[in-house]
């Protein structure tokens, strides 16, 4: 038994569906039969039918816990050729957050929850129990992997796995499209409640307003989304305990008008961060 299909049985066995990966992390394509999708796809993939292929010809869909398909002959083959073993996130309730450089590392590291974490060739790999949808380059560096993708296994990694964060969730979010009111004087949002933060130090605040104002400075294109990703990323931090005040969404305007931006998108990009928060 090779070494990839011996991690491979012990993952299923724990409830995580696992693929064979080829050279250069990417799945095994899909047999004469499948091609350009005459199978019509794999049953979890969206918008597909069944597939009777019994290969691991379908990327992410073809993840299995099943121990008997795991071991046949066809998987075999393919193990024999794989250089790393995927597993597939949404099919095991996690969440991937895939940082590629020391600097998604440090921002993790300021804005997110400790949780399970695994080194990579690149940066780290951080876990969280819970699921969303999959996308890539959602800030520089860092990519979410859970459903309709897959994540190389590197190892069970250190740390306790902690609840997937609205703040991660809050990094996929559009920003929503209101009717905006009739015209109307423009001001800072006052802050709900007020003093020190109960679950961080000031110099976290501090830090990550700063780097929030950093984000959107950076912003080359879709200002006006990453503003409220970020607005929504400071309030999914810092809106329920009430240690932000006017100086800190003061800042944040500022950034965002510096960029571009009106007072008036401010204001609703604020309201509308706070609305899909329950703020």
């Amino acid at each position: 038994m090779s070494e990839h299909l011996r991690t491979a049985l012990e993952l299923a066995a724990s409830q995580i569906p696992v693929l064979p990966l080829r050279a250069g992390k990417v799945p095994f394509g899909n047999c004469p039969a499948c091609a350009d999708n005459a199978c019509g796809g794999r049953p979890n993939m969206k918008n597909s039918g069944p597939c009777a292929c019994p290969g691991p010809c379908h990327a992410w869909a073809a993840a299995t816990t099943d121990p008997d398909v795991i071991s046949s002959v066809i998987w075999q083959r393919a193990w024999a050729r794989a250089s790393a073993v995927a597993y597939h996130p949404g099919g095991a309730g996690l969440t991937v957050v895939d940082l590629d450089n020391v600097d998604a590392i440090t921002w993790a590291r300021a804005n997110l929850p400790a949780t399970q974490t695994v080194p990579t060739t690149r940066g780290e790999h951080w876990i969280y129990l819970g699921t969303m949808g999959s996308s890539n380059a959602m800030r520089p560096g860092v990519d979410i992997k859970s459903t309709m993708a897959y994540a190389r296994w590197r190892g069970p990694g250190t740390g306790t796995i902690t609840a997937l964060p609205d703040i991660v969730r809050a990094l996929v979010v559009k920003e929503p499209v209101v009717v905006r009111p009739a015209q109307q004087a423009l001001i800072v949002p006052a802050p709900a409640g007020g003093g020190a933060c109960r679950h961080r130090t000031p110099t976290y605040l501090d830090r990550g307003i700063a780097m929030a104002e950093q984000r959107i400075t950076d912003a080359r294109s879709g200002v006006h989304v990453t503003v409220y990703r970020t607005f929504l990323a400071v309030l999914s931090v810092h809106g329920r305990c009430g240690c932000l005040t006017e100086t800190h969404i003061g800042r944040l305007f500022t950034a965002a008008q510096a960029k571009g931006e009106t007072a008036r998108h401010c204001a609703d990009a604020w309201t509308n961060a706070r609305t899909q928060l329950g703020l």
